[in-house]
């Protein structure tokens, strides 16, 4: 446990599946104790499916989660071995709702690590995103499959605000945008994870905000990202919230051509022109 914290200090010991599960309403300490114990449990091979379980369900409760799952010894290594475990499966195409289960609420762990700064620059560092890339490439369209690369997307798409720039060079390459658009799970994976950007950057970072758009708009090329794009578009975007914090008119263009190209593939009565105000 090399730099945890003092108050992070866990003891080696194990209780029984199901003994331990924080509720809203107990004090931070239970919380606390609670999460310890859960993440101890996942070093149990018996108690660790359990504890995946609870921790994924839980983890809003546990605010030094993260932390605490990268600096306990042995844990992040338990969750690597749920997700190389179903490696055979992938390639025999024999992943069961079960196992993919399991190894959605190890993806989830993994996601918190990737949203905290503090854990973010060791989970890149270490390349853990390595390991979700055989995820990403399977191709069978059943919900287990389905279920494991959106989370496996969601993990990436937690990293995404500090790569942003480098999600946008992928986008502008045509292979690299061929292979964001093959599938509708990544597209709309990638929508959502930039909607969740735009509040944050509209006040802290103009340049991130720009990156943002030209993201967007380079999705509006494909026809199948742009018919669906304005259930994801921010109204932020939309109604002209944003465009004082845009430093200058190419970024502007963009976003007008953006908001029109979304209002003329979008369908049924409510379209995005219906909200644009601030334009």
């Amino acid at each position: 446990m090399a730099n945890l914290p003092p108050s992070l200090s866990i003891a080696p010991t194990f209780a029984a599946p199901g003994a331990l599960i924080a509720a809203p309403g107990v004090s931070k300490d239970q919380n606390m104790a609670t999460a310890e114990q859960l993440v101890l449990n996942l070093c149990n091979p018996e108690l660790r499916e359990r504890a995946l379980l609870d921790l994924s369900k839980k983890r809003e409760f546990f605010p030094d989660l993260a932390p605490l799952l990268w600096h306990s010894f042995g844990t992040i290594a338990a969750l690597l071995q749920e997700i190389v475990s179903i490696y055979p499966s992938l390639s025999r195409a024999t992943l069961s709702p079960g196992q993919s289960n399991r190894v959605c609420n190890a993806l989830a762990l993994l996601q918190c690590v990737a949203t905290n700064a503090d854990t973010r620059p060791l989970f890149l560092a270490a390349e853990i995103p390595l390991y979700l890339y055989p995820f990403l490439n399977t191709r069978i369209k059943s919900r287990q499959y389905e279920y494991l690369r959106l989370t496996s997307l969601g993990v990436i798409g937690a990293l995404v605000k500090v790569a942003t720039f480098i999600v946008q060079k992928i986008m502008l390459d045509d292979t690299g945008f061929r292979y964001i658009c093959e599938t509708s799970d990544c597209y709309i994976a990638l929508a959502i994870v930039l909607a969740q950007m735009v509040d944050s950057a509209e006040h802290h970072s103009p340049r991130l905000l720009k990156h943002i758009i030209r993201c967007y708009h380079r999705l509006t090329d494909d026809a199948s990202a742009c018919s669906i794009l304005h259930k994801y578009l921010p109204i932020s975007l939309i109604n002209g919230t944003v465009n004082k914090y845009l430093q200058d008119d190419l970024t502007m263009g963009l976003l007008q051509q953006l908001v029109c190209r979304v209002n003329s593939a979008s369908r049924g009565p409510h379209t995005v022109l219906a909200h644009m105000m601030g334009m």
